[in-house]
């Protein structure tokens, strides 16, 4: 959760919401939450556990495919 806010605040491309998964079922069943922290990326996929934030931004690129990795060269 902290990870994705920091890349948000570096990044303009980037928004990071969080939600309480207990206070918010409905949401929670609609992402299918089963771990803590989800991370969901354009939802389309999704990371779950806490990662070290070279892995966590290797699983967010993999996801956005090709345009997420030039957007990377790009920094």
């Amino acid at each position: 959760m902290r990870l994705a806010h920091r890349f948000a605040l570096e990044s303009e491309l980037v928004k990071a919401d969080c939600i309480e998964a207990t206070e918010f079922p409905d949401l929670a069943g609609r992402y299918r939450v089963h771990a803590v922290p989800k991370t969901v990326i354009n939802e389309t996929g999704s990371v779950e556990g806490a990662l070290p934030e070279e892995f966590f931004l290797n699983e967010i690129l993999k996801r956005l495919g090709p345009t997420g990795s030039s957007v990377a060269n790009e920094s």
